[in-house]
């Protein structure tokens, strides 16, 4: 008597793949065109989006523009960052023991980073939004809070995955819990630590691009005017910059974790 023989991993993915491509054609024949759901002259704007891309503008006053709203851009990454590190750090303390044993600290300081990382940064926004208005310190703190979050849980995970050893010799020969922190955690951490605040820091570009309707400003509301304006040379441009932009901080996060290594 012959037995089913059960799927291996790569069929079961292949099934699945197939079952999610499946349903997605699917739901392209059930949208209902006639309600106005679908964007009539979206192709056409979407041939015109891609096309000045062979033409971006590049005129001396644009490219000032462009270099102003990108240095600003990075400026407030930075700062968001910053504040991520200082609060993140703080909470890792906490959250990862290697100074108070206390199960209760622990747990509390895990739960404010779950707290702090579940709610995204735009609904941040929305709530800064409200209460201070369009600036760009509502912004900023919109970003802060959940990287806190995002960066304080790395930094806990990592500290709490350094060797014991170095640390026991560290506690055999004398040292307090701060001079283990900074004598023992800290050397073998930090690079894991450096490594995930620079990809941050690229994230923290990207989001303050996002949040320029915010009040934050720099080259993600220079890219929104030119989108409502149609002219796509001059958005081309500013994501040029932008590119750029991450291209030179994920080379400068390789020459800084080379260093550390």
């Amino acid at each position: 008597m012959k037995h089913n023989r059960p799927l291996g991993l790569n069929e079961r993915r292949n099934l699945l793949t197939g079952m999610l491509l499946l349903a997605f054609l699917l739901s392209l024949f059930a949208v209902d065109n006639d309600k106005g759901l679908m964007h009539s002259g979206g192709w056409a704007t979407l041939t015109r989006l891609f096309s000045s891309l062979l033409s971006p503008d590049f005129s001396a006053d644009l490219l000032k523009l462009a270099l102003q709203s990108t240095w600003l851009t990075f400026a407030y990454a930075l700062i968001t960052l910053s504040l991520s590190m200082f609060g993140g750090f703080c909470l890792s303390i906490f959250a990862s023991g290697v100074l108070f044993r206390s199960l209760i600290l622990q747990g509390a300081a895990r739960a404010i980073l779950g707290f702090l990382r579940a709610i995204h940064e735009l609904i941040w926004a929305w709530f800064f939004v409200a209460a201070v208005g369009l600036n760009p310190i509502g912004a900023v703190f919109a970003l802060a809070i959940p990287y806190s979050g995002y960066l304080g849980k790395i930094y806990a995970d990592t500290l709490q995955a350094v060797p014991s050893k170095p640390i026991f010799a560290l506690k055999e020969a004398g040292a307090t819990p701060m001079q283990c922190l900074i004598y023992g955690y800290l050397p073998q951490a930090l690079p894991t630590m450096l490594s995930y605040t620079m990809y941050r820091l690229e994230c923290a570009i990207r989001s303050s691009s996002v949040l320029s309707f915010v009040g934050l400003g720099g080259i993600g509301m220079q890219i929104q005017l030119s989108l409502q304006d149609l002219k796509y040379d001059q958005v081309w441009t500013f994501l040029i910059f932008l590119i750029g932009l991450i291209v030179l901080v994920d080379r400068w996060s390789y020459a800084i974790r080379s260093r550390v290594k």
